[in-house]
């Protein structure tokens, strides 16, 4: 049958002389403007001249998947069945790769990397590769159920990472920055984000991990914002170079550089 399941549909070498793009299906709606974030940030890390060039996505946003915080937290599987049934929808519909965009559902990466054939591009595989020299402390600014599923610390501890927890108050503005944006209040986000910061910087980060893709929406304009690395941007730029046919397995960050250089440049726009 063809359509979105018929992957040469994507194929841009044989229909306009360009390079193919391999199709990228984004677990989403956790939370919606999230997902819109995300997708604007696979949009600009990719080196692109023309709608051609760009990555091919197919979004799953259903934003009724259960809380994952209140569920990792709890340490029970109430998101599950919800999430795999958007794997199930991203697998039908033909995708090479799915990224997941919400860290908190990270705590069951494991179970859905089982359930399919279709490979989940890892977040803090992403964020290690995009920041391969880290230097001095990264403090996590993450959801709690996010902490306390140590999806961040076993990894970037491993890879020779120092991590700093917040402390209750500082996590309880992380908390108020994250419900802020959810409830579209988007100058009260970045204040509590603002003073979480200046918590964190004072007591000794030398960086701020946006692990809650909530987070760099908050932070957009922030005066720390130079201070940030964005997980969400880090999945982003790791999307492009899969979709690329990039090695993206090599540890390297992604070279917007070579992607460019792998583009067949045409006369059609």
């Amino acid at each position: 049958m063809g359509g979105l399941a018929d992957s040469s549909a994507f194929d841009l070498q044989r229909t306009t002389g360009m390079a193919k793009r391999r199709l990228i299906g984004i677990l989403g709606g956790m939370g919606p403007l999230a997902t819109v974030d995300f997708m604007q940030k696979v949009i600009e890390a990719t080196p692109a001249e023309r709608d051609q060039d760009h990555v091919p996505l197919i979004v799953y946003s259903v934003p009724q998947i259960p809380d994952r915080v209140s569920a990792a937290s709890a340490g029970t599987d109430e998101p599950l069945p919800a999430m795999l049934t958007g794997i199930r929808t991203l697998e039908q519909a033909g995708v090479e790769a799915i990224a997941i965009a919400c860290n908190t559902a990270h705590a069951w990466y494991d179970h859905l990397a089982a359930s399919t054939s279709v490979r989940i591009i890892h977040m803090v595989d992403a964020v290690i590769s995009a920041a391969a020299h880290n230097n001095g402390p990264v403090a996590l600014m993450a959801t709690v159920g996010t902490l306390q599923a140590g999806i961040y610390q076993h990894h970037l501890e491993k890879a020779g990472w120092q991590t700093l927890v917040p402390q209750p108050d500082a996590q309880n503005l992380i908390i108020n920055a994250i419900a802020a944006v959810k409830l579209g209040e988007i100058e009260g986000a970045r204040a509590s984000f603002d003073d979480a910061a200046d918590r964190l910087l004072q007591s000794g980060a030398e960086r701020l991990l946006l692990a809650c893709t909530e987070l760099p929406v908050a932070a957009r304009g922030s005066i720390h914002e130079a201070r940030c690395l964005d997980a969400t941007d880090c999945l982003a730029r790791a999307c492009v170079a899969f979709s690329f046919g990039i090695d993206d397995r090599s540890g390297q960050p992604f070279d917007a550089e070579e992607a460019r250089s792998s583009m067949a440049i045409g006369s059609t726009y």
